[in-house]
């Protein structure tokens, strides 16, 4: 088993990590080595992305495992060579481990043809119905983990455009640290029971955050 920083992988290592980063640094296509430098570089592509996408995602759109990976091309092309396609190595990160690498496109053809399309386009009527929504497909995304990198954040980013969907503005996701991150992370893992509650409220709290902020601006 080969550790990194964030999760613990089995597969595949060879070409991995950036030679003279010291296991910290996946391979990349700028030769970063530093894992600041490089956390750097996807933040600020991170938030390159969302005018690029939101063309294209407006609010009849369904989503699609396609436009899943589309995203993750369009977020990380620039850095890996490998985004936007599915990992080819298993991945575990505390003692839990996502879905088997052999099984990603299967279970996101599944994620397609029943979750995406059951809560996209997300133009439920009530909170309640927004925040189970986003819920559903936050965690069964992360829990299929699809992405060597990423996950975490492009599943946000998904987040958002479900959110604008519903006629709110972009979801602040700032609370979730600390003990709310370990919260956030549990919520997650109560989804392999189908226990979508925790998740969705802690969504209920984003949405509250956020449209409290929005508020504050406008009220300013």
């Amino acid at each position: 088993m080969k550790k990194s920083g964030k999760y613990d992988t089995t597969g595949p290592v060879e070409a991995q990590f950036e030679p003279g980063s010291r296991g910290r640094v996946l391979k990349n296509l700028l030769g970063i080595m530093k894992k600041r430098e490089m956390d750097a570089a996807e933040t600020a592509e991170h938030g390159r992305i969302f005018a690029e996408l939101l063309a294209h995602f407006g609010p009849a759109h369904r989503f699609s495992a396609h436009d899943i990976c589309t995203m993750h091309k369009a977020w990380l092309g620039a850095i890996y060579s490998w985004a936007g396609q599915y990992r080819n190595v298993n991945v575990s990160k505390g003692g839990f481990s996502f879905a088997a690498a052999q099984h990603i496109p299967s279970l996101m053809h599944e994620f397609e043809k029943s979750i995406l399309r059951e809560q996209t386009p997300c133009s439920f009527a009530s909170m309640d119905e927004i925040a189970h929504a986003i819920a559903v497909v936050h965690v069964e995304l992360l829990l299929i983990h699809p992405f060597r990198e990423g996950n975490g954040r492009l599943a946000r980013v998904l987040a958002i455009f479900m959110g604008l969907q519903a006629g709110l503005p972009p979801l602040d996701f700032q609370d979730i640290k600390g003990k709310r991150k370990q919260e956030y992370f549990a919520a997650v893992r109560a989804g392999l029971g189908r226990n979508y509650v925790p998740m969705e409220k802690i969504f209920m709290a984003v949405i509250a955050k956020t449209l409290k902020e929005a508020g504050k601006h406008q009220a300013g």
